[in-house]
């Protein structure tokens, strides 16, 4: 399994705006061979700002790779530039590969 994460830090008084546009958004994700699942996340309110960070889960880092090379990754993005700037400085990209998984027990 590999995680991506982007985290962005948003002043707050872009927060709704920001939201609106990633729950708008088309990701094209679904579509991606190894793609697993996506979540928007929503992190502590400190200073006058809000955490959020993107958060991909990968079978691989080559699928989230491939991912980023592909027609479907410049489509999802291509809005990227139109909308006034939300967040503060540059998303911080994290990437991470699993070494151990642990599942919950589905009752039986």
């Amino acid at each position: 399994m590999y995680l991506a994460m982007n985290r962005f830090t948003v002043p707050l008084e872009n927060a709704a705006e920001f939201e609106d546009l990633w729950l708008s958004r088309e990701s094209r994700l679904q579509d991606m061979e190894g793609f697993v699942s996506f979540h928007m996340l929503k992190g502590p309110e400190e200073d006058g700002t809000v955490l959020y960070a993107s958060h991909t889960v990968w079978q691989t880092e080559e699928h989230f790779r491939a991912w980023t090379r592909s027609d479907a990754f410049r489509a999802a993005h291509s809005r990227a530039g139109e909308s006034r700037k939300l967040h503060q400085g540059s998303p911080r990209f994290e990437g991470f590969t699993a070494i151990q998984r642990i599942d919950a027990v589905q009752p039986a």
